[in-house]
């Protein structure tokens, strides 16, 4: 039985896909996410503060733990030994006080915790988080002035503070930090900058669970070790501190049999439990870090060139070659080195686009690397005043033994001859340690991408001048190091940098003289990545040999200007596919060959379908490649091809024009633009934000695929997803409407025949 409704449900169907396949106005075709368009300083306010919040906060709690497990001061008469003072005890209401804040402390944690789980929503736990963390700074700050002032035992030379008080001291400054950071999130949430939850990843949520873990285990170790050695119960977690982090001073180590049976387990799973730790922070930084900074980076550096490119007046190559104008030859008059098609002029655009990437990585790279290396040469320098000025009434430092002391301890070499005996000491130390190791951590790190490979290339441009030479030959390495040397000076080797500079490789090298020094050089294997790719190129083979016409598929019409005569390079690019093509029988075609955006695309939908699926497969193994692949112009144009945009046509495309960043500078432009009467079509518009056209886009615009912080294998990946499941809607649509068509035929037919028995009945 027919439901009534069928019919009107298929149209209305029929209808939603139909305009799902017209532009949408709120999302661009071809732009990457806006990562390149926020600040910087949103990106840490909704990632990097949380995540640091999220650190802190416990170790604040930690140090409230061991501020309030002892009392803050001690009897130490002159010529005594600090190590047997004794303990003056607290009064009870500073007990009671310092309880209720680290009871409100921990509160606050849980909860952000809970609100980094997913577990309860932003908006509640945040005003609890910073309320509490601000209440405990204000407490702990208090108990500190009353405990050096009016608390002050008489004679005051004879007394001194134990490590408590000054973890105290350490647990208000985190307190207070932390909670600040928070503020900063809470109020970009609150002015829309992003979403009301942290912007982090599964494993960056579990960094918070996994210090919290470390530190428990840290401080129920210590009392442990506390017991069986019968340390004070700070000297066992300074002892702690010292083990886990691998340092070994040896001025406290486990003399009893139990204790030195239990050290080996309980080191082996700290160290692995804080190497667990670091690689969180480490992943936080490098990583996600990297692709919002770059993405920043490379959007600030693009602006720049087009306004130069512009100001200068050599912005043609970012204007479109239209078909219908004279465009062509006026180029061609104006410069002989301009490109004479669209699909020349847009790789060229691509190319300038992969330069601009280069320069914004390495310049990312290299201040990475000057931020970590100065965060932890004042962490170095910072930590010897502060030792010295500790140790000076118990040991006479001279500022050079605290800077000796603090280096080895970076380093975590741990020779033992100095090492801190005042409480003030013993407490910075950990304190200090806490934050000095994941410092050390990032700028190894952050070497390695830097000065470590700058030497490593510098050896291999030695080895290639003496006794190592390159397959370019003893002469012309010797001529390229030179030119690089010199910083252009001497010799000019023909095509030396167009290859490198256009692949987009970061080099990550310094600007500068040390950059031309030291210059990467990037081979690729062809036989290799042909032998790795060939079985996924036996699809593409596969599909295009079935072709039985040229002419592209009724369903994907190309633009007229796709059938423009193929310029000098379309017709290498044919040639070279047409010769290769007879040696096809042992060995199947590369990526290289198959993947032609001069081609056309099969005309049968079928193998249109079974064409992007294929194309799909491929990229999701790109996707698993490490470092992220970083596709060609021609493979770009192959797949923009697949997904309905012709690079070889200007319809779509557009001239990049500099941003302006208010909209009262704009004005002043066209203002003055038409005072000056001149009215240029290309850059009546000047930001790229009011363009009447949303489809249009440039290479180097902040539309571009190359834009933001996505991979561009999984851009494409997505952008193929997205056109496959719309040629199945429209397969589908078009199924649901013949069905549609029977059933009404059907119904008027079984109509027709009721009213024929009811005439024939009646004519009975």
């Amino acid at each position: 039985m027919n439901d009534a409704d069928l019919g009107d449900n298929i149209d209305e169907r029929i209808g939603q896909l139909e305009q799902s396949k017209n532009p949408r106005s709120s999302e661009k075709r071809f732009a990457n996410d806006v990562a390149h368009l926020d600040p910087s300083r949103w990106w840490f306010a909704s990632s990097a503060f949380p995540m640091i919040a999220g650190t802190l906060g416990p170790v604040a709690s930690a140090f409230s733990i061991c501020a309030l497990v002892r009392p803050w001061r001690q009897h130490y008469p002159p010529g005594t030994d600090i190590t047997t003072a004794a303990f003056e005890p607290d009064p009870k209401w500073l007990i009671i006080v310092n309880a209720i804040q680290l009871a409100i402390a921990i509160i606050s944690n849980v909860f952000l915790l809970l609100n980094m789980a997913r577990r309860v929503r932003f908006s509640l736990a945040q005003p609890i988080t910073i309320v509490g963390w601000y209440m405990s700074a204000i407490c702990l700050v208090a108990l500190n002035a009353t405990a050096a002032g009016p608390l002050v035992i008489e004679p005051a030379e004879e007394y001194i503070f134990s490590q408590a008080f000054y973890y105290g001291m350490f647990a208000a400054i985190l307190y207070f930090v932390t909670a600040s950071l928070m503020v900063v999130t809470v109020y970009g949430a609150a002015t829309s900058h992003y979403a009301k939850d942290f912007q982090l990843t599964t494993a960056q949520r579990t960094l918070m669970l996994q210090t919290i873990l470390f530190l428990c285990y840290l401080l129920v170790g210590a009392l442990v070790f506390s017991t069986i050695e019968s340390w004070s119960y700070l000297d066992a977690v300074y002892w702690a501190q010292v083990t886990l982090f691998t340092v070994g001073f040896g001025d406290f180590a486990a003399a009893s049999p139990l204790g030195r049976a239990l050290l080996i387990p309980y080191a082996l799973v700290g160290v692995i439990s804080l190497g667990l730790v670091i690689g969180s922070i480490r992943s936080l930084v490098l990583e996600r870090g990297r692709r919002r900074l770059d993405a920043r980076m490379v959007e600030k550096k693009r602006r720049q060139l087009i306004r130069t490119m512009t100001r200068k007046g050599k912005d043609e190559i970012l204007k479109p070659i239209h078909p219908d104008t004279n465009d062509t030859s006026a180029s061609a008059t104006s410069s002989p080195s301009l490109p004479g098609t669209e699909l020349e002029r847009r790789e060229e655009e691509f190319n300038l686009m992969r330069k601009i990437q280069h320069q914004a990585s390495t310049r990312r790279r290299w201040m990475a690397m000057s931020v970590s290396f100065s965060s932890w040469l004042v962490l170095w320098l910072v930590g010897a005043k502060v030792f010295q000025e500790c140790e000076r009434p118990y040991q006479n430092w001279s500022y050079f033994e605290g800077f000796y002391f603090a280096f080895v301890t970076l380093t975590t070499i741990g020779y033992g001859d100095r090492t801190p005996v005042s409480n003030s000491g013993k407490a910075f130390f950990v304190f200090w340690s806490l934050l000095a190791l994941p410092t050390m951590t990032v700028m190894i790190s952050n070497a390695g991408d830097t000065v470590v490979k700058a030497v490593r290339d510098a050896t291999l441009e030695l080895g290639n001048i003496t006794i190592l030479p390159g397959e370019r030959g003893f002469h012309k390495d010797l001529m390229s190091v030179l030119h690089r040397l010199t910083c252009g000076f001497l010799f000019h080797p023909a095509d030396e940098d167009s290859d490198e500079d256009s692949d987009g490789e970061d080099d990550a090298l310094p600007p500068g003289f040390l950059s031309n020094a030291h210059r990467i050089r990037r081979e690729e294997n062809d036989d290799d990545d042909n032998d790795e790719e060939s079985d996924e190129t036996e699809a593409y083979s596969t599909v295009l040999d079935r072709e039985t016409s040229r002419a592209p598929p009724p369903f994907s019409p190309e633009p007229k200007d796709a059938q423009a005569r193929p310029s000098p390079r379309d017709r290498q690019i044919t040639t070279n596919n047409t010769n290769n093509n007879t040696n096809t029988t042992r060995r199947r075609r590369p990526f290289s060959r198959v993947r032609d955006p001069t081609s056309a695309l099969p005309a049968s939908r079928a193998d249109y379908h079974f064409l992007l699926i294929s194309e799909i497969a491929a990229v999701r193994q790109h996707a698993k490649e490490k470092p992220a692949r970083r596709y060609t112009f021609a493979e770009w144009a192959w797949y923009l091809k697949l997904i309905g945009e012709d690079e070889s046509s200007s319809a779509t495309h557009r001239k990049a024009r500099p941003h302006i960043h208010s909209k009262k500078k704009a004005k002043k432009a066209a203002k003055k633009q038409r005072r000056n009467g001149v009215v240029d079509e290309e850059n009546a518009e000047h930001t790229e934000a009011e363009c009447p056209d949303e489809d249009k886009w440039s290479w180097v615009g902040s539309q571009s695929p190359l834009m933001g912080s996505q991979e561009e294998c999984e851009w494409i990946l997505e952008k193929l997803t997205e056109k496959l499941r719309d040629e199945l809607d429209v397969v589908r649509g078009e199924e649901l409407e013949k069905k549609s068509t029977v059933d009404r035929e059907r119904d008027l037919a079984d109509e027709r025949k009721g009213r024929d028995e009811v005439d024939g009945l009646l004519r009975s």
